[in-house]
């Protein structure tokens, strides 16, 4: 199950499979069957291996909609599930087996779509290098804080969680060098 910002994929491996209120199909009208998924695989230390997957898109118009920069993040999980054969319904409670986030499309010639998901988890990796002091990496953390907006930089270094550079000014909570309590 894919669930994209206008939409959402429900396939499975073949037939029409019945599971509560949701139906999965071999075929999604619109973005096609699935060609192929990688064997999961599980990884060592921080290491989250990606799962790989194939689309068969039916057209390009569908395929060039799956690769816009709007889809990556969508929510992706599968499911290993036994059902009844004549049915449709599944037996038992599906065993979630992927929980993670589209990473990365790839469009071939021959309009096979290649999916790279992440696992949810990996997000727990990531390191915030890089962070600065600057009003976009601020809002990007606090949505329309605006604090940062007016800031000219004086023309100084601003040391920014380590000591102040030799030779640079740091307020440590007065109005200037009448105060006392600034240092160079």
């Amino acid at each position: 199950r894919i669930d994209l910002p206008d939409h959402t994929i429900r396939l499975c491996d073949g037939g029409r499979i019945v599971w509560g209120a949701e139906v999965y199909r071999a075929r999604d009208p619109i973005y096609g069957t699935l060609g192929s998924i990688e064997p999961l695989s599980e990884g060592a230390g921080d290491e989250l291996p990606p799962l790989d997957m194939t689309l068969l898109p039916p057209s390009s118009a569908s395929a060039a909609d799956l690769v816009q920069p709007a889809m990556q993040g969508s929510p992706m999980r599968l499911w290993l599930a036994e059902y009844d054969v004549e049915t449709g319904a599944v037996l038992g409670t599906p065993e979630l087996r992927f929980d993670g986030e589209l990473d990365q499309a790839t469009l071939s010639l021959m309009l096979e779509l290649g999916l790279t998901v992440i696992a949810a988890a990996a997000r727990l990796f990531e390191l915030n290098i890089g962070n600065s002091l600057s009003p976009s990496w601020h809002k990007s953390i606090w949505p329309g804080e605006t604090g940062h907006d007016n800031a000219t930089g004086l023309g100084r270094p601003v040391a920014w969680g380590v000591d102040a550079p030799i030779g640079t000014t740091v307020s440590t909570g007065g109005y200037g060098p009448a105060s006392g309590y600034d240092r160079v």
